[in-house]
């Protein structure tokens, strides 16, 4: 008989975990919550300081069963549940279903599945932590107090069987204030005008910047046509030349919210497909002769800190692997936007060293990508930044008599370019990302000039008032656009600008307003 009983949420987690501890150790799954407010009631006292009341999950009703039966037999039960405030809850659920007079219940708390540290949280077991738990209860209650009074207004004006949330009515709300923009956009129309001129053996691309000392961005049909003739004739010559040192930092390791925003645009993936995957991935992953290990620490978290341990180990391995230079002189600090639980680290690999060519043959096709992703940007946060040579250019264009219908004085064409100096942390991101992503290299065009790592174009070496000759030239229309229609990445990053709702719940959040039909998905991902 076991002595000990740990009991986690998920039944891929308590396989994973079983294989860590020894025969003494007994793992089951509490398949999530166990106990929640009754469904056909309001389930709150109002008049008695808001007192839940709490029942069993019927689909719960059986695993309660079993792992009571369990607890009765172990001397010490050790709850696994996840270390943020719905694990926090589902664990004091738990504790009071689960202790008996002869055993002890105690919590223990790990944000990544590996051997190291579970058996670290196992030495360490600490009381449940009463301010998460109140905190997961006045949300669930205030849940329930909107969704209660809202959701009989939905049945009586839309149909029944829908319900309301305080998060996801904004999420709806601001949905359909963009379309209201969207629907009453008016397209303006307006031009610009472009000149590609040749220096030496290089040529470039320069854009018309201002006529007579006055801006000339946005140009009516009438003057770019009137330009459009006029600019074969005119002479051309460098005015003056602006180069500066530019440093690109990396940007921070994931958290919730950026993870979904960046699998979103870079891997088109949902926010709820990108939640399973992450959620698979932590779990843990078969790797051969090694078992079932989790690959990264936990999903759910509003934090960009990163442990002492991952960081060193990640040194090592940049300086291994991309040399000296591409080590910082200083471990590289981020803050998060906003003050947040700060519970658990950000989201990264359990061992910088399990890279992502080595591990995907054991990874399904979401989770090879996801990971990659993971790994990179983790990898990227802990090398130097990036240095450009970045240069802007100014053309003088002297027009002596302007055509009819065009504004007088002298045009200046602007062109700016950038030249890598040091790829820094874009030897990992850039580099990796496109590799997994299969990008194709674009063919250049005959004689045009190099693109830089940022896919800007590379000048040619220029001398002030030196003399360019004019290749071609041609006005081009365009027409203003309306705001775009929200994303799943750009609403998760609305959702977190205005403090609404919490980054783990906004996949189920899209996922609910697209089940029940109050927005939808067109052409392109857009709600």
């Amino acid at each position: 008989m076991a002595e000990n009983l740990v009991v986690v949420e998920s039944p891929a987690k308590a396989k994973t975990i079983n294989k860590f501890l020894g025969r003494s150790f007994v793992v089951k799954a509490s398949m999530g919550h166990v106990k929640d407010l009754p469904k056909s009631k309001l389930g709150v006292d109002v008049d008695n300081g808001f007192e839940p009341h709490y029942v069993t999950i019927r689909a719960r009703a059986k695993v309660l069963k079993e792992l009571k039966a369990e607890a009765k037999k172990a001397k010490h039960v050790f709850l696994a549940t996840d270390p943020d405030r719905e694990g926090e809850a589902i664990g004091w659920h738990l504790a009071a279903e689960l202790k008996t007079k002869s055993n002890d219940v105690t919590r223990v708390r790990f944000h990544e599945i590996t051997k190291a540290a579970v058996q670290a949280a196992m030495a360490d077991p600490r009381p449940l932590d009463d301010d998460l738990v109140d905190a997961q209860q006045a949300r669930r209650v205030l849940d329930r107090l909107v969704g209660y009074g809202l959701s009989p207004l939905l049945w009586k004006s839309i149909r029944r069987g829908l319900s309301a949330g305080r998060v996801q009515s904004v999420a709806v709300r601001l949905v359909c204030e963009r379309e209201d923009e969207v629907e009453a956009f008016k397209p303006e129309e307006y031009w610009d005008l472009s000149v590609d001129l040749k220096a030496g053996a290089g040529r470039f691309s320069a854009q018309l910047a201002s006529l007579g000392g006055e801006k000339a961005e946005r140009l009516g049909a009438a003057q770019a046509a009137a330009l459009g003739l006029e600019v074969a004739g005119l002479s051309y010559s460098v005015g003056s030349l602006a180069k500066r040192e530019q440093r690109r930092f990396a940007a921070a390791p994931y958290t919730t919210s950026t993870l979904q925003q960046d699998a979103a645009r870079k891997l088109h993936f949902t926010a709820k497909r990108t939640m399973m995957v992450a959620q698979q991935l932590y779990e843990g992953i078969e790797l051969g002769d090694d078992g079932a290990v989790g690959l990264i620490t936990y999903m759910r978290t509003d934090s960009v800190r990163i442990a002492d341990e991952a960081r060193l180990e990640a040194k090592a391995l940049i300086a291994e692997r991309f040399g000296p230079a591409y080590v910082p002189e200083k471990p590289p600090f981020y803050r998060t936007k906003r003050p947040g639980q700060d519970a658990h680290e950000a989201v990264r690999p359990t061992s910088a060293l399990r890279e992502p060519e080595a591990v995907g043959r054991y990874l399904s096709p979401d989770q090879r990508k996801l990971y990659t992703l993971i790994w990179l940007r983790f990898i990227a946060s802990q090398m130097a930044p990036a240095v450009f040579d970045a240069t802007t250019v100014e053309v003088l264009a002297p027009r002596p008599q302007p055509a009819s219908g065009a504004p007088g004085g002298d045009a200046i064409f602007k062109a700016h370019g950038a030249v890598t100096k040091f790829p820094g942390f874009l030897a990992a991101w850039d580099h990796g990302r496109r590799k997994d992503e299969a990008e194709e290299a674009e063919e250049p065009e005959e004689g045009a000039p190099a693109k830089d790592e940022r896919g800007e174009r590379e000048l040619p070496h220029l001398v002030e008032g030196e003399t360019l000759k004019y290749l071609s030239g041609q006005p081009q229309q365009h027409y203003t656009q309306p705001p775009a229609r929200y994303s799943d990445a750009s609403l998760v990053k609305t959702l977190e600008d205005l403090g609404i709702g919490r980054p783990s719940t906004y996949a189920s959040t899209i996922s609910n307003i697209l089940d029940r039909t109050y927005v939808e998905r067109i052409e392109g991902g857009r709600l």
